[in-house]
């Protein structure tokens, strides 16, 4: 064969390996190596950077808020401040902050002002859950959701199977060459924990192994403390009205929760009600400050819960999720009368249980009325 056409070869097989890499979705380990690219080029001209979670963050976005911020702070001389505008609300939550001393802060008006640099951590800015105009451009997103559209960001980051956003930020930590504090490679383990169901929804050796890199860092013990808290009377009154109010319709379970301290309480029950025997989803709402928020959890990991719930809505920005995992929420309003709660939350309710294919005349029934 000429040297032409062994070059033409080549070259052939060339793109088609660079095709195919391309093809391939980037792994967390790729993704933490851009983030640390794109903070070497841009250095102290992101100071000072303002990361936001959603509004009511869990382990995981108070984690690579936590873990961004001490990168740019300690690698790169980037002034940050972690905020949210919601409430930290599970308990688990309020012992993760405290016990570990995260500077986590409500969010100013101010804020928005006085921060010319934004990134926004485990949400996106066309998603409703957080406190950024959705058409207005950040410096840097990091997630693990699919997005709605194409992030109006500088630096994308989302990798949709990598468990949890804090993955992404874990690896550029391992590779900074930075020493991780305890305190912070702790925060990181249990926001990878409680995304991904103690490693079960891990799917990838790249997640699993920035876990156990992380893990051997952490303090076990202020872990276990995080994840065995004491527990507020609201969380046993939620607890027994979830039980009282739980409703089966063959391997769906549905709990309308009625007014919650705060909506991670609605999360929480949807996650306690998938452990029943032989139940494949679980749906629950609870009503908080005006809006009906609700989520949805598959018993099967591969399964399309967060499109589903979109479909549910009537306003598919309002909800989304990924894998097993849903949310959402929609206004109804402070003084909205009990009917139409109640309007609202049975809507919900028909249109899931048609989106599953299940009988929209299908009779309910209480599985724990006796034990209630």
């Amino acid at each position: 064969m000429s040297s032409t056409k062994n070059s033409g070869l080549r070259s052939a097989q060339s793109e088609t390996l660079e095709e195919d890499q391309e093809a391939k979705p980037p792994d967390s380990v790729a993704l933490g190596k851009r983030l640390l690219e794109y903070l070497e080029e841009k250095g102290k001209v992101l100071s000072p950077l303002l990361i936001l979670t959603h509004d009511f963050p869990d382990p995981d976005a108070i984690a690579a808020a936590y873990g961004l911020a001490y990168l740019v702070q300690q690698e790169f001389d980037i002034e940050a401040r972690i905020a949210y505008r919601g409430v930290i609300g599970r308990t688990e939550n309020k012992a993760m902050v405290k016990i570990l001393r995260i500077p986590a802060h409500k969010l100013r008006a101010v804020d928005l002002k006085r921060y010319p640099n934004i990134a926004l951590v485990d949400t996106q800015p066309a998603f409703q859950n957080n406190p950024w105009p959705g058409n207005r451009k950040v410096k840097i997103v990091i997630d693990q959701h699919e997005p709605v559209r194409r992030p109006l960001a500088e630096l994308t980051l989302v990798d949709p199977q990598c468990g949890a956003s804090c993955v992404i930020v874990a690896q550029a930590l391992l590779m900074s060459g930075l020493k991780i504090p305890a305190r912070l490679a702790t925060a990181i383990a249990y926001g990878i924990l409680s995304d991904t169901m103690d490693l079960y929804r891990a799917k990838r050796r790249d997640v699993v192994d920035a876990y156990m890199n992380i893990l051997r860092l952490s303090d076990v013990r202020a872990l276990a403390r995080i994840q065995n808290p004491p527990r507020s009377k609201s969380f046993f009154v939620t607890l027994a009205r979830c039980i009282r109010s739980a409703a089966r319709l063959r391997w769906l379970v549905v709990a309308h929760l009625g007014q919650v301290k705060n909506p991670e309480l609605v999360a929480q029950m949807a996650d306690f009600l998938l452990t029943y025997d032989n139940i494949k989803w679980t749906f629950c709402t609870g009503r908080y400050k005006g809006r009906l928020y609700a989520s949805l959890r598959a018993a099967k990991q591969d399964m399309p819960a967060g499109e589903i719930l979109r479909d549910v809505f009537e306003d598919r920005k309002l909800a989304g999720g990924h894998q097993s995992i849903a949310g959402g929420s929609a206004p109804v309003g402070l003084d909205a009368p009990e009917e139409v709660w109640r309007a609202k939350e049975a809507a919900l309710q028909l249109r899931l249980v048609k989106r599953l294919r299940l009988p929209a005349k299908g009779e309910f029934w209480k599985p724990f009325k006796r034990c209630a």
